[in-house]
């Protein structure tokens, strides 16, 4: 079984996950929004700030799940390595490329 097949055959998740949830559907709402201020011919920089809005809502979650899953996991990292597993170094070192 592949690393990522490991992944997906138990839920992973944090206490954090819920409030990115809900920060995602919001910015799932805003864009559907956006998409209909484009459809309804709206001012481009009016569409450009709601774009820029949503954006950070999006890269704010992402930086709320790798932050959570950091201070959650690098202990488990750190208790694998000193077991010789390199595994768990490799999926820390994957997540961090998105920083």
């Amino acid at each position: 079984m592949s690393e990522q097949e490991h992944q997906h055959s138990h839920p992973h998740t944090h206490q954090s996950h819920d409030a990115i949830i809900k920060r995602l559907k919001r910015a799932d709402g805003h864009l559907r929004g956006i998409i209909t201020m484009i459809e309804e011919g709206r001012e481009c920089v009016d569409i450009a700030q709601q774009l820029h809005a949503v954006e950070k809502a999006v890269c704010q979650a992402k930086r709320m799940l790798i932050q959570d899953h950091i201070d959650h996991c690098l202990e488990d990292t750190v208790s694998a390595l000193n077991n010789g597993e390199r595994a768990p170094l490799e999926v820390f070192k994957q997540i961090t490329k998105y920083l």
